[in-house]
């Protein structure tokens, strides 16, 4: 499998929030529906998510963006939070007219996705968290696992990432380890000092004390199969915020990339 280009209706824009300087990339969608915007996962360029945007509703306009120090987003000369990069996501949105909007997170993404709801709750709708957990107190994966994820190698080598597929995102990735390989070749790779950043972002970070308190509706999607971050995660967060709804795919953490079809328009239903 092979990452599908842009299709013409999106547009890549560079812009200046305050000190930072994002690459975001827009799809336009019907002016009646409420945009979209999208969480990459750790190391990842927002190219990662086009087959999900590819398959969603054409009719939701879609904003995606490379977070500082991932991407073609310029590293920032010190760390970051999860709280700083919230803001800076939700100045996007500003920036781009949106006063309302959703939020979906994929993986580290699912993460963001999550502060920024709470964070600026009177402006998020909608929150969908995919393949995701609670930060720093979470039921982690295997140490193996966890122990591959501290490098950032699988994104720039697409031998290495296809080898290593199996056994770190399972799922689909067990019997199609080409197709992770192909994924990786059209990401365009940050600096190990973004991803280190990214990596610390996640470290001090943990939604768990606050869930109860996230007031949009939430749909909460997870693989019977994920290696990276364990069901039993979706269960918790979806047992503690509110207003969630869960479903669970068969397959692994790297799913909703590789086999779409399958998990995506249950997001597109939800909304709607």
């Amino acid at each position: 499998m092979t990452t599908p280009p842009p299709s013409p209706a999106e547009e890549e824009r560079v812009l200046r929030l305050g000190r930072r300087t994002v690459l975001a990339r827009i799809r336009e969608g019907s002016p009646d529906r409420v945009p979209l915007l999208m969480c990459c996962g750790i190391g990842a360029s927002q190219e990662a998510l086009q087959p999900v945007v590819d398959t969603l509703d054409a009719a939701i306009p879609v904003v995606r963006f490379d977070v500082p120090g991932v991407g073609r987003s310029p590293t920032p000369a010190l760390p970051y939070t999860f709280q700083q990069i919230g803001c800076l996501a939700d100045a996007l949105m500003r920036r781009l007219g949106h006063s309302r909007y959703d939020v979906l997170g994929y993986s580290w993404g699912g993460g963001l996705a999550q502060q920024i709801a709470w964070q600026h709750r009177a402006r998020v709708r909608r929150l969908v968290l995919l393949a995701t957990g609670t930060g720093a107190m979470m039921v982690p994966g295997r140490p193996e696992v966890l122990a591959t994820m501290l490098s950032p190698r699988r994104f720039r080598d697409a031998s290495y990432a296809a080898g290593i597929a199996a056994r770190l995102y399972g799922g689909s990735a067990r019997q199609h380890s080409d197709d992770v390989g192909g994924l990786y070749r059209h990401l365009h790779g940050g600096s190990r000092r973004g991803y280190a950043y990214q990596l610390l972002a996640g470290a001090v970070w943990t939604s768990l004390p606050w869930l109860p308190t996230i007031a949009q509706r939430t749909l909460i999607l997870a693989g019977d199969d994920d290696p990276i971050i364990p069901l039993v995660n979706a269960r918790i967060m979806a047992t503690l915020i509110p207003r969630a709804r869960l479903h669970v795919y068969r397959g692994g953490h790297l799913d909703p990339l590789l086999e779409p079809d399958r998990i995506v328009p249950a997001i597109s239903d939800f909304l709607s």
